[in-house]
């Protein structure tokens, strides 16, 4: 089986990988419009539109940096569904109705289906990494944001003072911590169906 081709639109996921505002300034000219429509038609305003854009744009972007986002569909298609996606969501938690579905807006292209679910997914996990990662220890933390930005762990354990093997030692209990916190939180079952 071959391996899925790259759609022409990955220059949009590039552009925000690496924060190109020439690129950031196209999505909005080009896609921002769709999805203010969209939701203006959903029980929303442009000031409503204007922040599920600007929280989609972040999430691709962190999922772009982390795990090297590859699009093989069209970038309208996956961008609208991700918008669409988080806007249901949050009228679903503020229990605002009236959600009108346009069939003409829906995609049918499975590639930016997935795309979008897996996007979903990140986010979800990415969240849940945060809120665990609060609870630990002022040290974990530090040490672990360190080894986050220096891939070097002898620099790491220069830039706080400590020694190489207790870096190492450290990372690794801090580590097994914040692993033990994630899966014991309940939201870590529900990201794994």
């Amino acid at each position: 089986m071959s391996e899925k081709k790259l759609h022409d639109d990955q220059k949009y996921i590039d552009g925000l990988a690496e924060n190109n505002t020439f690129i950031i300034k196209a999505i909005y000219e080009k896609f921002a419009p769709k999805i203010i429509n969209y939701i203006k038609q959903n029980s929303g305003d442009a000031y409503d539109a204007q922040d599920v854009i600007q929280e989609t744009i972040i999430t691709i972007y962190n999922q772009a940096k982390q795990n090297k986002l590859q699009l093989t569909c069209p970038f309208d298609a996956y961008f609208f569904l991700l918008c669409k996606r988080k806007w249901l969501n949050q009228l679903k938690k503020s229990n605002r109705k009236e959600v009108t579905i346009d069939d003409d807006v829906l995609y049918k292209d499975d590639d930016a289906q997935v795309l979008s679910f897996e996007t979903s997914i990140f986010e979800h996990k990415q969240a849940l990494f945060d809120e665990v990662f609060l609870q630990l220890g002022d040290a974990c933390k530090d040490l672990l944001k360190a080894t986050f930005k220096i891939k070097s762990m002898e620099d790491v354990a220069k830039s706080l003072n400590i020694t190489y093997a207790y870096a190492r030692k450290k990372k690794s209990l801090c580590i097994g911590q914040l692993t033990k916190l994630v899966q014991a939180s309940p939201k870590f079952n529900r990201l794994n169906y």
